[in-house]
């Protein structure tokens, strides 16, 4: 069997994100793709022993996980599944190989669920920000995404958004959770004192002027 062009269907998904995607699309984003879930993803297959067609297609599948987005937003899993079944197969693909990427695609969900291992391993590098260096920074990224398409939200809206999607993550794999599970619960505990102090700020500002 003939290995799959996958260094064609790379530079296929990062064309299109570089030229399609919304400017308003600051968070799911080409450096998204290329510069964190890519290799968040890379090393957590090297770290769990994931090699050969797997990785190939871990690897396919990480490059295509956010290019839904280039058709819409809300569900955008599924569009970028289906841009895949459509394309992949120009790429020497074959059925059982889409098959798999697109379920990869899918394991990337909110609330994720993955089965297999290559599904556990793209959910984790999707949300590794979480417990990387570059939250903050992110963060900021998807604040400014969501208020683009749904309008301003209070610190407060934002903070307890936050707190609530970290309280509900998990790590699905091994290596993940030892690299990321501890900064990830410092950044949730930072974001409870800001929680805290934008409540306050709220709170005060709303009281009556005794003047």
């Amino acid at each position: 069997m003939t290995e799959p062009d996958f260094e064609s269907a790379r530079a296929y998904a990062l064309i299109r994100l570089a030229r399609e995607l919304p400017e308003i699309v600051t968070y799911h984003s080409l450096q998204h793709t290329r510069d964190d879930v890519v290799p968040a993803a890379e090393r957590l297959a090297h770290a769990e022993g994931v090699n050969g067609e797997d990785l190939l297609l871990l690897r396919t599948a990480a490059y295509f996980h956010d290019l839904g987005f280039v058709v819409r937003r809300e569900g955008h899993e599924l569009a970028g599944a289906e841009i895949a079944a459509q394309v992949l197969p120009t790429f020497g693909y074959t059925p059982e190989q889409i098959e798999k990427i697109c379920r990869m695609i899918m394991a990337t969900r909110i609330p994720q669920s993955p089965t297999t291992l290559p599904e556990q391993i793209l959910a984790d590098a999707d949300l590794d920000t979480l417990g990387s260096d570059h939250f903050w920074r992110q963060s900021e990224k998807l604040r400014a995404e969501n208020e683009a398409f749904d309008g301003p939200m209070s610190d407060v809206q934002w903070y307890a958004t936050q707190v609530a999607f970290i309280e509900n993550h998990r790590y699905w794999t091994a290596s993940a959770r030892a690299l990321r599970e501890p900064r990830k619960q410092e950044h949730l505990a930072q974001l409870r004192r800001l929680l805290e102090q934008a409540l306050h700020h709220a709170s005060v500002a709303q009281k009556p002027d005794p003047s």
